[in-house]
């Protein structure tokens, strides 16, 4: 049903401002936070993050671990950790693993402050940067990892708008950013899955294929969760039936008893961000 070419341009000016402050800040930054959605976790990396930062030490940080399909999800840690990369597997609604990016950073920065004490100095706070798509989960892991509400938390993409520095705790001070996307979605495999878990604005791709790109991907890898969720046994090629089915179960029924796709659309892709859909993972490792 998708197609792998695509020319999506979404790039707000304050993406391209950000990229631009956080190339003239790096020289301040000792180590990358990169953040991943667990769900998507080769969709949500940001693709040209290595000419932003460069060969800086990097730690990588998958949200929502408590939604993700931990077996496709686990292959791609196993990939990133053999690029060499750190990467700690979080759950911010139940605070899991949240302590594990100071032991971590501690471990990677360790030389540091070593060669700051060798020289008589003394040591002094780590300095991370936050790096990651809309909508990945930035927002709620700086309020998590500084105890307090630093931040403005949405589920919407471009809340964060300007890079801002914010304590920690004593030993990390960390500069937040706004989500990044590249300047051209040229995968429409990656435009449909930033999308389905709303790292895109809605208006960029219609609501209706994405729904229907979902309902696609969930008949294929996850029938047993429809099923469990809507009732439906299959879903056919042209998803009427799908449609009409999650359309009466749920109410989404408009003049002339007919059902209102739209509602159906947003329910479907509402259900996929929330969970409602089960632990689910849209990245395949091949």
């Amino acid at each position: 049903m998708i197609e792998n070419k695509t020319n999506i341009n979404w790039y707000p000016g304050h993406m391209a401002k950000a990229k631009r402050l956080i190339k003239e800040q790096l020289n301040l930054i000792d180590i990358i936070y990169e953040v991943l959605d667990a769900r998507i976790p080769f969709s949500s990396k940001i693709k040209d993050i290595d000419e932003i930062v460069g060969n800086k030490p990097r730690i990588v940080l998958m949200t929502k671990s408590d939604l993700c399909d931990m077996e496709k999800t686990n292959k791609w840690i196993n990939y990133y950790e053999s690029k060499g990369y750190k990467v700690i597997l979080l759950d911010l609604i139940n605070n899991k693993n949240i302590d594990k990016i100071s032991t971590v950073t501690h471990e990677v920065l360790k030389d540091l402050n070593e060669k700051r004490e060798e020289k008589g100095l003394k040591k002094r706070t780590y300095r991370a940067i936050i790096l990651g798509i809309p909508n990945v989960g930035k927002s709620t892991l700086i309020n998590r990892l500084s105890g307090k509400k630093a931040t403005v938390v949405g589920n919407k993409p471009g809340v964060t708008k300007q890079l801002s520095w914010i304590r920690l705790n004593e030993e990390i001070d960390l500069m937040d950013t706004p989500g990044i996307l590249w300047p051209k979605i040229d995968n429409e495999l990656i435009a449909y899955n930033l999308a389905s878990f709303s790292a895109i604005k809605e208006e960029i791709l219609p609501i209706g294929k994405v729904a229907c790109y979902i309902l696609d991907y969930m008949n294929k890898n996850y029938k047993e969760n429809l099923k469990l969720r809507y009732g439906l046994e299959e879903v056919d090629e042209d998803f009427i039936e799908a449609y009409e089915t999650i359309g009466r179960k749920r109410g989404c029924i408009q003049r002339g008893n007919e059902v209102d796709y739209d509602k159906v659309s947003k329910i479907v892709i509402k259900d996929l961000q929330e969970g409602n859909l089960g632990k689910v993972t849209f990245d395949e490792y091949e």
